[in-house]
This record gives structure tokens, C-alpha cells and sequence, in this order.
């Protein structure tokens, strides 16, 4: 049976495709040749209703949330609910990060509850289940990781953030630069980095790389070259140990996408703006313009408590200059694992700076709800406002609990409302009608 990938290139229109492209208002043999070309991935999800999420060029930015235990709240309740309403709040992808508990459980639970493609990170439960079974997480066994990604995809996962571009190269370019400020912020990174500096083995995943897309494409399920190098301070962006992944993980794109493994590169972390679209166009050119899935990024490290903001900040410009994917960052990144509420918070900041991109990127296309809410704010059409606005009932929530129904306009200039003044003074003066004094 053919993947997605291997259907483009061979010229075939699949029902997927064509779903994807009447969702993005675009041709469908524009959606096979993009992915023909690895310019356009599709995520699925397996169950509740299957749905699918086109990644790539040319597409509406996605969002993705992130949800998962830590060693110190482990509540698989919790976590389905924090799914559903990461569903809710309008999240394209989520991503299942858990690390502790039991995590077949935990995996198939959230599976369970959401329609959308659910991703994860397969180191994490490797070297979970390595520290419980030899007391060390460099103690993993490889049969015991493919083994782990094979039955992961199996169970339903959409797409998989693997860290194949961390090899020895690149952790010698981390010696030589002298460390960093922020040092290493990937779970999975940092423990794959211990693993091959103990055991002084090559990764496994780089070196086995065939391997790794072989169990993959099989399920048809999404590669994502993981960041295990991403920065975590903006004084660390762009090094060159940063670089030597990403040069790696743009080259494994290449290599994956002509074993009919559908590929994504995934990005930083933490970037001043003004290097943002600089990362992105390395990343596009190296690549051939491989989708780009970034986290955050974050352009500055000193927004914690409100870092759902500064992401909101970073998506923007990374939309603009054409990211394609963003990871949504909570108010406690940082600080705590989020709850449902923080959860919903950063999927509306998430999605709200996606969008503010694609007014840009897409050239057109995304801000004709723009165009319609600024006629409908002119002339006071409040229910056909409501049905362009990103979050509706939290805007009619907030005009309806501080203006009577009797106002046309809101509460915020009341009597002295600019927009009523304007269609009373200026729409008579336009067509000419005569104003008394």
C-alpha cells in the first residue's frame, strides 16, 4: 500500500489530498505536487472521525498543543481533558508528551478521546522504561527503542518527533563552542546526548536512520526530525551546534523523502526576532522547503508567567516568513505543566499570531475575514462580526455582560462612539447631502 507521499509522486490524487485542498481553497493537483515535492505533509488522526491537517506551502499556518505528565502531576484524566479542550479551543495537531505514569495508558487514553493527530516523542517513554528496568536511562537498550517506535506507531500516532539529527559531530561542535547560556532544554535531547557520550556510541537513530523511516512509512506516520539541539536562551541562536542539527536533520529530510517516508524539520526554541527569518530561510533552502515546525520560538527569555505572549510574538513574525507549523507555548511554560484553562490560552494566542502571519504570507488569502469584520464593526452588524472573529463567544461574552441591547454601539466610547459619529456626519457629507449647523 502506498503512503501519501509515495501516491503524489506517482501522480495519484488521493481522497486525502482532496480534502485537504478543498479545505485550503486550493487546486488538488496543487496538494499532490507540493507533496510529490515534500513541500506538504499530511498529519492524520486514527480515530474519532480521522481528521487530517495539510502542513506546508502554501497552507493556512497550524497550530499544535502540547499536553503530558510529569514525574511530579501524573493524571490521565486530566491529560484527556486537557486534549479535548485543546480540541476545543481550535488546536490542528496535539502533541502527547508524557513522562511518567504509565505511558502505553496514558497514549492510548488521550488517542481515545481527540479526532486530531496526535504526535509524540518516543525517546521519552525509551529512557523512561530504561531507568525503571536497569536503574539508568543510558542504560537503553536499541531493540528495546525501535521496538517502542514501532509499537507507538502502531497505536495510532500521527506524527512522531524523532531526534535523528543529534550525533557525534554535533555534541563535539557543543564542546568546542565553549557550552552555552542556556544550556540543553530538550528532554529528549539531553538524555540522547547522555547516551551516546556514556555508552560513546553513535545515535542510534542517526545512524539507523533507514530503519527509522522504514517503521515509520509503513504507518504512514509523519517524521519529525526532532530539535534536540534547539536553543533555549536567544544568546544561543544560530551556534553552531544548533546549526550542525539543523544541516543534519534538512539532509535526513532529503534522504527520507526518497524512501516515501513523509518528512518535517522541526525548529527553535529561542530566537530574537531579528534572526527568526533567518533561521527559516536556512532551514527552507537546505531543505527544499520541507515543512518547518516550530516551538514558540520565544524572542526573549524573560517572560515567564506571560511567555504564551512572547510566543504569540515569535509565531507572528515565524508565520510571516514561512513556518508552517507552531507549537503553542501556555502562560507556564517555564514554570509548571499547564492546566486545561492555560491550555485553552495558548492555543488562542497561538492561533491569533498564526493568523496575523498569514495575512502576509498567504498574500490575499487570510484577511478576507478582516476585510468582512471591519465592514460589519463600521456598521454595527454585531452577529455577522461574531461569526469572523477568531473566538467569537469569549468577544460577545465580554460586549454583551458591559452594554445594554438597546446600544447599537459598544461601551467603550458610549455616547462620544466614533463609528456612530463617522455614519452620521461623514456618510452625509460623502454623498453630498447638506449638514446643519
Amino acid at each position: 500500500m502506498r503512503t501519501e507521499l509515495e501516491s503524489a509522486v506517482a501522480g495519484e490524487i488521493t481522497q486525502s489530498m482532496k480534502k485537504i485542498a478543498e479545505m485550503e481553497n486550493v487546486p488538488h493537483e496543487y496538494v499532490r505536487d507540493k507533496m510529490a515535492q515534500g513541500q506538504i505533509i499530511i498529519a492524520q488522526g486514527r480515530f474519532n472521525g480521522k481528521k487530517i491537517v495539510g502542513i506546508g506551502k502554501g497552507l493556512r499556518t497550524k497550530i499544535n498543543a502540547s499536553i503530558g505528565t510529569s514525574s511530579d502531576v501524573m493524571d490521565l484524566e486530566m491529560e484527556k481533558r486537557k486534549a479535548l479542550a485543546a480540541e476545543r479551543a481550535g488546536a490542528d495537531t496535539l502533541m502527547e508528551l508524557s513522562v511518567a505514569g504509565d505511558l502505553d495508558a496514558i497514549r492510548n487514553g488521550v488517542l481515545s478521546v481527540t479526532s486530531l493527530p496526535v504526535g509524540n516523542v518516543p525517546l521519552y517513554q525509551a529512557f523512561c522504561e530504561a531507568a525503571k528496568k536497569h536503574g539508568a536511562p543510558y542504560k537503553l537498550e536499541e531493540e528495546m527503542l525501535f521496538d517502542l517506535i514501532e509499537k507507538q506507531c502502531a497505536d495510532g500516532i500521527g506524527f512522531m518527533a524523532v531526534h535523528c539529527g543529534i550525533n557525534l559531530f554535533t555534541i563535539e561542535r557543543m564542546k568546542k563552542q565553549g557550552y552555552r547560556y542556556g544550556g540543553l532544554c530538550s528532554k529528549g535531547g539531553t538524555l540522547m546526548v547522555e547516551w551516546m557520550i556514556v555508552n560513546g556510541k553513535e545515535n542510534p537513530l542517526y545512524e539507523k536512520f533507514d530503519r527509522v523511516c522504514s517503521i515509520l512509512k509503513k504507518y504512514d506516520t509523519v517524521l519529525s526530525l526532532g530539535n534536540g539541539i534547539r536553543a533555549g536562551a536567544i544568546h544561543d541562536s544560530l551556534d553552531r551546534a544548533q546549526m550542525a542539527e539543523l544541516i543534519l536533520n534538512c539532509e535526513l529530510a532529503e534522504i527520507g523523502r526518497g524512501m516515501g517516508c513523509q518528512m518535517m524539520v522541526e525548529g527553535p526554541g529561542h530566537v530574537p526576532l531579528n534572526e527568526i527569518e533567518a533561521n527559516i530561510m536556512l532551514q527552507k533552502k537546505m531543505s527544499n522547503d520541507a515543512p518547518y515546525y516550530m516551538l514558540g520560538p520565544l524572542p526573549t527569555d524573560i517572560g515567564a508567567g506571560m511567555d504564551h505572549i512572547t510566543a504569540a510574538i515569535g509565531a507572528a513574525h515565524s508565520s510571516m516568513h514561512g513556518a508552517d507549523l507552531i507549537c503553542y507555548i501556555t502562560p507556564a511554560e517555564h514554570l509548571a505543566l499547564p492546566n486545561e484553562e492555560e491550555v485553552v490560552t495558548g492555543v488562542k494566542a497561538a492561533r491569533l499570531a498564526a493568523h496575523i502571519g498569514d495575512v502576509v504570507k498567504l498574500k490575499g488569502k487570510a484577511d478576507s475575514v478582516d476585510k468582512q469584520v471591519s465592514k460589519d464593526r463600521r456598521d454595527f452588524r454585531w452577529d455577522s462580526q461574531y461569526k469572523n472573529l477568531l473566538f467569537p463567544e469569549d468577544a460577545r461574552k465580554i460586549r454583551e455582560s458591559r452594554t445594554t441591547a438597546a446600544r447599537k454601539s459598544c461601551s467603550m466610547c458610549g455616547d462620544f462612539c466614533a463609528l456612530e459619529s463617522a455614519e452620521r456626519v461623514l456618510n452625509r457629507y460623502l454623498t453630498g447631502d447638506k449638514l446643519n449647523a
